[in-house]
């Protein structure tokens, strides 16, 4: 299985070349050259299988450079009942992803059980071991560079603590995530771990990250490695978890299911494109976003216009404060037909701070199932009081914009599985305004907000970070 960028000017290259350094060397993402297809036979022999199991049978796909017992023994040492301990009272905490059902066809699948109680912990903790693992084989090290707008930079960090040969540096926006996620981050006193709050937004964080990125020389001399989404271990870990959620609702492979998921920076839901590409039977996938709403914009208009760090708005759902979707540029290779020399017109837009408008390949999203619907901080508020006198559940922030959408597209004949992305005791204080009450928080977690915090607040500048970096490796 060879790998190659969406901007068609860089070799082909396998899993554990690309693993570390997340951007290719032209400025664009990898995929597969080819997308593996799973056959009906297949998907019937997937059907009965736990977590373990069902991710090598995926992963095993996709990765062909990691000897299979080595794979395998990677996989069941992420994916432990003990490491998902935090499944709701009544779900089994083995199954990993389990399903809860609200009512007929409707159902959440719980991402949210692992160490920081959101469904990045899915992805990093497997990438976690994947490059402790390449990392010991080659002899290497590799200095992390990554931002997060709140879930991302904890499930990294919580992923590589105390991890040989790896520190990390991750950039956030200063005092714009929530509480308990800002405390999950500068609470950690690891010697590896370093946490920059940006005096900006998301997009500057992660414009800053792509500038080092594309640096060949800063990146190659610094060995700079990558854990955002834009890294393909990350998106390969999260497509497993859409064949669980299919065969937990389905009898055979027959029936479709829709998925709805709340999104920011298009990696979740890109998940669900390449499991659809590899043959899962996906009715719809359906792109909820917040007030952040370019990309409900694009799968409306066909226009992509994302909106700088002065038109990004500060929300209840912080995580999905993005407006342009790093992730986005996989799924546009495709709808384009893989024509890279399309995808760097698009992107030399983009790159500049412009937009584009590809309208009139809207009739193509048909062909991958993509619809999309947006939410706001009252629709929020009403979806977790609803669903918690309805279903006696308590929702999140960003799940509440993900059930809010899926409700007004859902059809009466098919499944619909809302993507849970975190557990509601990440964002105590939008709970409280919805409900009135906090939501209940592991034992192990409480007071984490009073713990001494270690962080750098630094500019938006692009030259500063890097002389961070070279001072402390």
């Amino acid at each position: 299985m060879k790998y190659i960028s969406t901007r068609g000017q860089s070799p082909a290259s396998s899993f554990s070349e690309i693993l570390l350094g997340g951007l290719a060397p032209d400025g664009g993402l990898y995929l597969p050259e080819t997308y593996p297809k799973f056959t009906n036979a297949d998907l019937t022999a997937m059907r009965g299988m736990n977590y373990p199991d069902l991710a090598f049978a995926i992963l095993s796909r996709l990765i062909d450079d990691i000897p299979p017992t080595d794979l395998k023994a990677i996989i069941d040492k992420t994916y432990r009942a003990d490491v998902y301990a935090y499944a709701r009272s009544g779900q089994n905490a083995a199954d990993i992803t389990p399903t809860l059902k609200l009512e007929d066809n409707l159902y959440l699948l719980s991402l949210s059980n692992g160490p920081t109680l959101a469904f990045k912990d899915m992805a990093m903790q497997l990438l976690g071991n994947l490059f402790e693992y390449v990392l010991t084989k080659t002899g290497k090290t590799t200095n992390i560079l990554g931002a997060t707008s709140g879930d991302t930079g904890s499930a990294a960090e919580y992923a590589m603590r105390g991890k040989k040969g790896i520190r990390v540096f991750m950039l956030s926006p200063h005092k714009k995530m929530s509480r308990f996620q800002t405390a999950q981050m500068f609470s950690l006193q690891d010697e590896n771990i370093f946490n920059i709050a940006v005096n900006g937004v998301f997009d500057d964080c992660q414009d800053m990250v792509k500038a080092v990125s594309n640096d060949a020389d800063f990146k190659a001399k610094y060995k700079i490695g990558a854990v955002n989404s834009i890294n393909w271990g990350r998106i390969v870990a999260q497509v497993v978890y859409y064949f669980k959620g299919y065969f937990a609702v389905t009898a055979n492979n027959a029936q479709q299911v829709s998925f709805s998921v709340p999104s920011g920076n298009f990696g979740n839901v890109c998940a669900g494109h390449i499991a659809r590409m590899m043959g899962l039977p996906i009715d719809k996938l359906v792109v909820a976003t917040n007030e952040n709403d370019v990309l409900d914009e694009f799968f409306k208009t066909g226009a992509y216009r994302p909106r700088g760090s002065a038109n990004t708005y500060h929300t209840s759902s912080p995580s999905m404060d993005i407006s342009k979707a790093s992730n986005f540029e996989r799924f546009v290779f495709d709808l384009v037909g893989r024509d890279s020399a399309k995808v760097r017109e698009l992107w030399g837009s983009v790159d500049k701070g412009g937009a584009f408008d590809i309208k009139q390949l809207l009739p193509k999203l048909a062909d991958y199932g993509f619809i999309s619907g947006s939410s706001n901080h009252a629709n929020r508020m009403k979806t977790i009081r609803e669903t918690k006198a309805k279903y006696n559940v308590v929702i999140d922030t960003h799940t509440a914009d993900g059930l809010k959408v899926a409700m007004e597209l859902r059809e009466a004949d098919v499944p619909m599985i809302v993507l849970e992305t975190a557990l509601p005791a990440k964002f105590e204080d939008a709970i409280v305004e919805a409900l009135g009450e906090v939501p209940e928080r592991p034992a192990d977690l409480s007071g984490i907000e009073n713990l001494p915090q270690k962080f750098t607040v630094m500019e938006a500048d692009v030259a500063a970070i890097k002389e961070f970096i070279v001072k402390h490796v």
